[in-house]
């Protein structure tokens, strides 16, 4: 017996649930098909919510570190890894209730087992009881992504590891090699360190965390060598191999130098592949690029009816947020409400490491390629009354703007709270904000968003407290 619905989402992530959650509240008869245990997708049981509790506990013990700043007497702190994991357990478990609890509220049906398509209009869900048939008007793919495995770095998940194993592993590495230099990488490089390991950070690119402004990356270059992290850029991981208790990487540096390392643990995060295997593609229309699914600004694929989301659609950000609002825009697509594309330069990249990094927008060098005349403007957290009371100035903003109309056009920042104060800049963007607007609007002191206004003024040539 076949079940059928409105709409069919495959996927239970930031994408796949919020995508079913707005089809609830619009009235449409939905079901969601979820092959975890759990809701949530990578996002909250292996990625984004996880590893954020474990930076909440290494911000908490680097603050502990330097409470005598401040007058306050912690003794000695060390790190309990396993009141840590815990910790970050218990994050997850209620987060994933939380997102059962909004499927039900809104009448969400779901179905636990491993969604395919069978033809157009049409699910399996196999599960370990058998196989449920369901049909739909409209079908949503949001199976999501999961870490990438390359040659020559085979994970055995006790000394070479991906982020899901690093999530697990009840033990602080001595040594951690961290392989790839973007959010995932620099992120648990940052943890690790706060939790007294030794690490070092390789990235094939010239930079650390390569997709930031130019500038942003040797800030976080130079912030991560000053605590102690060592950074190899430009540097090529020729392999990794187990010797004994040990991790033995070869490296090929800068003006090709072949040299070697022998670590406690190696993290391999360089990149993520889309969730696409078995999905029953060859029955459809859509075309794909190595995994990565085709759509329109609307997430339709070229199967009439089936649209997809998220860390599978081909050039779009692999970012939990992009996915959510994917999820409403293909939702009011289908329920035939006429929403408005995403614009993709208008989301914003966040890296929860230490520093923070928060940026929305074209960097300096991205403007330029498109032939923008440019004025730009910084403002350092060095000269921000907050930044110095939470005695954390490293940093700066920096907004890159056009000079003939005075848009801006991008807004980075490094520094505290980083990952916070990037929401502010999202509506300038989107609004098409000029810096003299930005520049007028008064922030309130002292708050660290004032280094926004600032770095507006200094962007107009009248930076006034620097």
């Amino acid at each position: 017996m076949t079940t059928t619905y409105d709409v069919v989402v495959i996927g239970s992530g930031p994408g796949g649930y919020v995508a079913a959650i707005r089809a609830g509240q619009l009235g449409l008869n939905t079901a969601i098909v979820e092959k975890d245990d759990r809701f949530g997708g990578t996002c909250l049981l292996r990625g984004c919510i996880p590893t954020k509790s474990m930076l909440e506990s290494a911000s908490l013990a680097d603050h502990a570190r330097h409470a005598d700043d401040f007058g306050v007497n912690v003794g000695d702190v060390s790190i309990d890894i396993g009141k840590v994991l815990k910790r970050k357990d218990r994050v997850i478990k209620a987060n994933a209730g939380g997102v059962a609890f909004l499927l039900k509220k809104n009448k969400v049906t779901t179905y636990r087992g491993f969604g395919a398509l069978k033809g157009a209009g049409k699910v399996t869900v196999t599960a370990d009881d058998g196989v449920t048939e369901l049909s739909a008007k409209h079908i949503i793919l949001a199976t999501g992504s999961a870490v990438r495995h390359f040659p020559g770095f085979d994970v055995d998940g006790e000394r070479i590891l991906t982020s899901d194993e690093l999530l697990e592993l009840a033990e602080i590495p001595k040594h951690l090699l961290v392989l790839g230099a973007g959010a995932v990488g620099v992120e648990f490089a940052s943890v690790y360190r706060s939790f007294g390991a030794d690490v070092t950070i390789v990235e094939l690119q010239d930079r650390l965390v390569p997709l930031e402004d130019e500038e942003v990356s040797a800030e976080f270059a130079k912030a991560f060598k000053r605590r102690g992290i060592k950074v190899k850029a430009g540097t090529k991981c020729l392999g990794l191999e187990l010797d004994g208790q040990k991790v033995k990487a070869s490296f090929e540096e800068p003006g090709g130098k072949q040299t070697n390392v022998r670590v406690s643990h190696c993290l391999v995060a360089i990149g993520r592949r889309p969730v696409t295997e078995g999905l029953g593609l060859d029955k459809t229309k859509i075309k794909s690029d190595r995994g990565f699914l085709k759509t329109d600004e609307y997430g339709l694929t070229d199967e009439p009816g089936i649209y997809a989301i998220g860390d599978i659609v081909a050039g779009t950000p692999q970012l939990a947020h992009s996915a959510s609002h994917e999820a409403i825009v293909a939702v009011e697509h289908l329920a035939g409400l006429k929403p408005q594309a995403i614009n993709y330069t208008h989301c914003p990249n966040c890296t929860y490491s230490n520093p923070e990094v928060g940026s929305v927008g074209l960097t300096e060098t991205q403007a330029k390629e498109q032939g923008y005349t440019l004025k730009v403007g910084k403002f350092p957290f060095t000269a921000v009354g907050k930044a110095k009371v939470i005695n954390d100035t490293t940093g700066f903003v920096k907004i890159v703007a056009d000079e003939k109309y005075d848009e801006i056009l991008g807004v980075h920042i490094i520094g505290p709270h980083a990952t916070e104060l990037i929401a502010e800049a999202v509506p300038l963007l989107r609004l098409e904000c000029t810096v003299e607007e930005l520049a007028r609007s008064i922030h309130a002191h002292p708050t660290l968003a004032e280094a926004i206004g600032e770095a507006a003024h200094a962007t107009l040539g009248h930076a006034i407290h620097m």
